[in-house]
């Protein structure tokens, strides 16, 4: 009962979005909930992106796809930086407690290292990731990385999130332009479907990169012993 309720309310809501976005302030709601969504990862940002591009598609809107792709990335970029300065704020709370906790403090520095490795195309597949992004984008704030090197990553990641999403619902609802609703349900379950894509190429990588490294480390300690007893 529940679920159904649950699921009810979603397709209810999405009905109501998909009414609303004929007008031009919708463009307000893309991104007023494209920078909540950044700091409060259960406002569904991807869901008004896709919804506008759609209405952009079946030529309902009262704008143009570009300024769907304009108000999604900006309101996306500065949630980030928002998000980062919460976590930059917080930031002496999390060194004083790694200098209490060691545990706490190899998770910190390997957090760090992370991000100064492969920070920039983790921010970028981050984005796709509902509650991934926000916590890459803390996680940011809180190991102290340069402002203006996360806000240039930020910039490209949610051109390219914002750009994809707009243009995948134009795309797909194009042809799909005399039935609205189910234009978007395609675009969103098209959406949907690359996201979890990533997320299971992301997942299986990180994988194998954690098997090679225990591997190194098992090797490392086999030849430990043969190089004390030369």
């Amino acid at each position: 009962m529940l679920a159904a309720g649950v699921f009810s309310w979603i397709g209810d809501l999405t009905d109501r979005l998909v009414d609303w976005s004929v007008n031009w302030w919708f463009l307000v709601a893309i991104f007023v909930i494209a920078f909540l969504d950044s700091v409060v990862p259960i406002v569904p940002s991807e869901t008004t992106v896709i919804i506008g591009g759609v209405a952009v598609a079946v030529g309902d809107a009262e704008y143009s796809l570009w300024m769907v792709i304009v108000c999604g990335a900006v309101g996306a970029f500065l949630g980030d930086n928002a998000a980062y300065t919460i976590g930059r704020t917080w930031a002496p709370a999390f060194e004083r407690r790694a200098e209490r906790k060691p545990k706490f403090k190899i998770k910190l520095h390997w957090a760090r290292a992370q991000i100064e490795d492969r920070g920039g195309l983790l921010l970028i597949t981050a984005r796709f990731i509902p509650g991934g992004r926000t916590a890459l984008t803390l996680t940011c704030g809180i190991t102290r990385q340069r402002r203006l090197w996360f806000m240039r990553w930020v910039a490209i990641a949610c051109t390219i999130w914002a750009t994809y999403a707009a243009g995948l619902a134009r795309i797909i609802g194009e042809p799909l332009k005399d039935n609205h609703a189910l234009a978007f349900w395609v675009a969103f379950g098209t959406a949907l479907s690359i996201n979890v894509l990533i997320e299971v190429v992301r997942h299986v990588r990180a994988k194998r990169r954690y098997a090679r490294q225990n591997e190194m480390l098992a090797d490392r300690a086999a030849s430990e012993p043969s190089t004390a007893l030369d």
